[in-house]
C-alpha cells in the first residue's frame, strides 16, 4: 500500500502545496456556482491569451499551432482549446471536470407562508443526504432576468451578515434520531415581519417590498436561477492545516486543478482541450451537460478556423483521441471504514486516484479504460515522478458512482477517470487533502503534453 505523501515532502514542496492551495480555497469561497465558475474561467482564459470562438466565427482568422481559443455554453460550461502542432485529425488530450454540485434551488414559484412567516419553496439538485443540510447557515446566489432582459445577480448571505436555514425538530419532540427528509420538507424562511397595510399574504408582502427596491418581482422568479448553498468560505481543515474543507469540491476540485493545467501550457505537439460542463450530479442531461452536441459543434468550428475540418477529419480526431476524466472518487473514511476496501480503495493524501472503471455492482454503467492506454499513462506520471493511486470505489456489492467518462467513450476515444480523494462528498462540507489537490495539477499538466499513439 501507498504511503502518506506528507511523510517524504520536502519543506519547500510543503511551501509550494500551502500557496497553491490558498489560491484553490479562494477559487472555492468565491464560486459556488455554475455561472460564477464559468465567470471565473473566462477572465483567467482571457487574461492567458485565450481568444472567443464566438467573437472569431463572426470575424474569421486561420488558427495556427499555439493559438488558444475558449467558448462558453448558455453561461453554464466552457471549453478552453490550444492548437496543437499535428494535425487535428490525429487526436487530442481532454481532460473534463463538471462544475455543478448538489445543492437546492428555488422553485419557480417559491413564496408562500405558514406559521406566521413567509417560505421560500426548494427543489433538491443531485443525491444528497437531506438531512446534513438543515440547522445551518445558507446563502443564495443566482441569477434574476426581468421580461426586458435586463439581470439582477443575487448574493446573499455570505460576507453581508444576512443568512438562511433550513430549519430541523429538536429532539425532544422526536423520538426517532434517525428520521428521513422528505423532499417537501426542506423549506427556507424569509421573514417573519408582516407589512401592515397588505390584504393578504400579508409576509410575501414585506418581503416583496424589500426586493422592490431592486426592481424585483415575486414574478420575476419564474425567469431566475437561484442556488441555495451553504455559507461559508473555504479553510483549512485540521490542526496541521494538511485538508481543505469546503463547499463543492465534488467536482470544482477537479475542475480547478484541470484548468490552471491548460492554463499554464503553451504550444502542446497535439491539441489539447479543457472542459467544464454542467449537469454530471443529474446526469448530464440538457443543453449544458456532456451530451449535448455543444463540445462536437465547437470542435468543429476550431477545425474549420484552422482549414482542417471535414467531417471525417472531425470523426478520425475524436476517435483518436485521449480523456482523462476528472472527477472525485470516495476517500476511505476512518470513521466508516465498513463501505470501503481499505486495499484497493483511494485515501487521502497518496495522491491522485486512476479508476480504471466506476459503475456499480458488476461495472455496470461503467467505461473499462484499456491497459495500453493505463500504461502510457504511467509512463508519464512516473516520468514526472507523480504520485498517484489506483483504485475503485468502495466495495464491489456496496454501491458505485458513475462520471463522464462513459459518454465520452462513445467516440471510441481512450477514456480514464482520474481525480481527488474526497470525504463528506456530497455534504455542504467536503473534506480534500492538499496534496492531493496538487498532485491533480501535476497529473493533468504532464497529460496535456501527453504524445497521441497512433
Amino acid at each position: 500500500m501507498k504511503t502518506n505523501l506528507w511523510e517524504k515532502c520536502s519543506k519547500e514542496k510543503r511551501q509550494e502545496i500551502e500557496n497553491f492551495c490558498t489560491e484553490y480555497k479562494e477559487f472555492l469561497s468565491n464560486n459556488k456556482t455554475e455561472r460564477e465558475c464559468i465567470n471565473f474561467a473566462k477572465k483567467m482564459a482571457e487574461k492567458n491569451g485565450f481568444l472567443s470562438l464566438e467573437k472569431l466565427m463572426k470575424n474569421p482568422k486561420q488558427l495556427k499551432a499555439g493559438d488558444k481559443v475558449y467558448a462558453i455554453n448558455m453561461q453554464k460550461a466552457i471549453v478552453l482549446f490550444i492548437v496543437g502542432k499535428q494535425p487535428l485529425e490525429k487526436g487530442i488530450n481532454i481532460v473534463g471536470a463538471h462544475i455543478d454540485s448538489p445543492r437546492f434551488d428555488l422553485k419557480a414559484t417559491p413564496f408562500y407562508e405558514s406559521s406566521g412567516f413567509c417560505m421560500l419553496d426548494t427543489h433538491y439538485y443531485g443525491g444528497i443526504k437531506k438531512y446534513q443540510w438543515t440547522a445551518q447557515p445558507m446563502a443564495l446566489h443566482g441569477v434574476i432576468v426581468r421580461k426586458d432582459g435586463t439581470s439582477e445577480n443575487v448574493v446573499i448571505g455570505e460576507d453581508d451578515g444576512n443568512g438562511f436555514c433550513f430549519t430541523d425538530l429538536l429532539p425532544h419532540l422526536e423520538k426517532e434520531t434517525k428520521r428521513e427528509f422528505g423532499g417537501e420538507d426542506l423549506n427556507l424562511i424569509a421573514g417573519n415581519i408582516a407589512k401592515e397595510d397588505a390584504k393578504e399574504e400579508k409576509f410575501i408582502a414585506g418581503i416583496l417590498d424589500i426586493l422592490k427596491d431592486k426592481n424585483i418581482s415575486k414574478e420575476d422568479f419564474f425567469s431566475a436561477e437561484i442556488e441555495i448553498v451553504p455559507s461559508g468560505k473555504a479553510r483549512d481543515c485540521g490542526l496541521d492545516k494538511s485538508m481543505v474543507m469546503a463547499y463543492g469540491q465534488d467536482d470544482r476540485s477537479c475542475a480547478f486543478t484541470s484548468l490552471k493545467a491548460i492554463l499554464e501550457t503553451e504550444k502542446p505537439e497535439y491539441s489539447v482541450m479543457c472542459m467544464l460542463v454542467d449537469k454530471e450530479e443529474i446526469g448530464s442531461v440538457g443543453a449544458t451537460g456532456i451530451r449535448s452536441k455543444y463540445f462536437e459543434n465547437c470542435l468543429a468550428e476550431i477545425m474549420n478556423l484552422c482549414g482542417q475540418y471535414s467531417e471525417l477529419k472531425m470523426r478520425r480526431c475524436l476517435n483518436r483521441s485521449n480523456m482523462i476524466s476528472a472527477d472525485v472518487t470516495a476517500a476511505v473514511d476512518p470513521n466508516f471504514p465498513a463501505p470501503f476496501n481499505a486495499t484497493t480503495d483511494a485515501h487521502l493524501a497518496k495522491g491522485i486516484s486512476f479508476n480504471k472503471y466506476t459503475g456499480s455492482h458488476g461495472k455496470y454503467g461503467a467505461n473499462d479504460a484499456n491497459p495500453e492506454f493505463i500504461a502510457q499513462l504511467r509512463e508519464v506520471l512516473d516520468n514526472e515522478k507523480i504520485s498517484f493511486q489506483a483504485t475503485e470505489m468502495g466495495k464491489v456489492d456496496q454501491g458505485g458512482g458513475g462520471t463522464i467518462a462513459y459518454l465520452m467513450a462513445t467516440y471510441g476515444m481512450n477514456v480514464i477517470d482520474a481525480g481527488i480523494p474526497v470525504l463528506n462528498m456530497h455534504a455542504p462540507w467536503e473534506i480534500t487533502s492538499k496534496i492531493d489537490v496538487f498532485e491533480a495539477y501535476r497529473a493533468y499538466k504532464a497529460f496535456y503534453k501527453m504524445k497521441i499513439k497512433e
